[in-house]
């Protein structure tokens, strides 16, 4: 039903600017006027990592839920995890508008937001109703940097204060290509210097210093092998629990057919799959299974979240699609999904995961 809806509704919602159709679709997400219908996930889609127990791997990604809103009303929609955010310790208004666009014929989205936030007071009130109010299903917060702050790494660490015990995960930003210098946290000594400190803020923050939330580092997918091998091996070091790969590209694809597709910013959607799933497999490639990755970047089916987890995802993000597809987005990637797994001779989620790797180093198999 919600899918019939939105294909009704988009011819309208596309007469407006993206920027106003997204804030419409927070605000109705927020009224509760769109309805999904759950139900109980495939049990072939279940997965447990970090001692979290995920119904399904397909995860709604940072940015369409900047300010904690609508966390419970994408769950409902069946997203087995949201992360919230990107969040700045103190309210910005972000980069100057327009700064979102819709490349239609190319199914990509490309934007220049700049970390625009409402800020950490009213984000991390609002998990605290959440929680309070017993509401379940995997929420994580991702942290980000204030743009004129120059020790960035005390803005993360407020952001760990503020949402450590509220939030089932944590992700620490580090490749928004909108803020300025921000993906040159990604380099060796500073992502060292930063994780150390906001690791340390996480266990001191944390309700049960035993077993603090997971916190991961989310990378871009612009990244040699060099630079992947880096940031594997400052991630191994530093402790954390995982890496997000990848965010949006500053790159432009060849064969890009829209307008827009000279604006300035970061670009997502279909076009950034092959480039962010090859990261991806190089991080994975260096791992050798010693951190999970959480796959990024153009997903818009059931065989784009298959090829993640099979260059090695353990779980799957996916964004700018909903523009495209509506809500009923993550329904049909979970039927697609749960039928390719099967296909394969694959019990589970888990068992999938690397599985081209595998595959390479036993090719008679």
């Amino acid at each position: 039903m919600a899918g019939l809806a939105y294909r009704l509704l988009r011819p309208a919602l596309y007469r407006l600017s993206p920027e106003t159709a997204h804030h419409l679709a927070i605000r109705v997400l927020k009224a509760g006027l769109v309805c999904g219908a759950r139900g109980d996930d495939d049990p072939i889609l279940a997965t447990r990592l970090w001692g979290i127990e995920f119904p399904n791997p397909i995860g709604l990604a940072a940015g369409f839920d900047k300010d904690a809103e609508v966390a419970d009303a994408m769950l409902a929609l069946g997203f087995g995890f949201v992360e919230a955010g990107t969040v700045t310790p103190q309210p910005q208004p972000g980069n100057p508008k327009p700064r979102l666009f819709r490349l239609d014929e190319d199914e990509a989205v490309i934007n220049r937001f700049g970390f625009n936030s409402q800020g950490l007071a009213g984000f991390a009130e609002r998990l605290k109703r959440r929680r309070a109010a017993g509401a379940t299903g995997v929420v994580g917060a991702n942290l980000g940097k204030n743009r004129a702050t120059s020790d960035a790494a005390a803005d993360y660490v407020a952001g760990i204060d503020a949402v450590c015990g509220l939030a089932d995960y944590l992700v620490v930003n580090l490749s928004s290509p909108n803020t300025p210098g921000l993906r040159g946290l990604q380099a060796r000594r500073p992502m060292a210097e930063l994780l150390s400190r906001v690791d340390a803020a996480r266990r001191r923050t944390a309700p049960d210093p035993t077993r603090p939330p997971p916190l991961l580092a989310k990378v871009g997918p612009d990244l040699s092998e060099a630079e992947i091998e880096d940031i594997v091996e400052v991630a191994l070091a530093a402790g954390i629990d995982g890496l997000i790969i990848g965010n949006t590209t500053v790159t432009r694809p060849p064969g890009l057919a829209s307008r827009h597709r000279a604006e300035a910013g970061g670009l997502s959607g279909r076009p950034l799959m092959p480039l962010a799933t090859a990261c991806l497999r190089m991080a994975y490639r260096r791992l050798a299974g010693r951190l999970p990755l959480i796959g990024c970047g153009g997903v818009a089916s059931g065989a784009d979240a298959y090829a993640k987890i099979r260059a090695g995802a353990s779980l799957v993000q996916l964004y700018s699609a909903l523009v495209f597809a509506g809500p009923a987005l993550a329904a049909r990637i979970k039927r697609e999904l749960a039928a390719l797994l099967r296909a394969d001779g694959f019990a589970s989620v888990a068992d999938a995961v690397g599985a081209d790797h595998r595959l390479a180093r036993n090719p008679g198999d």
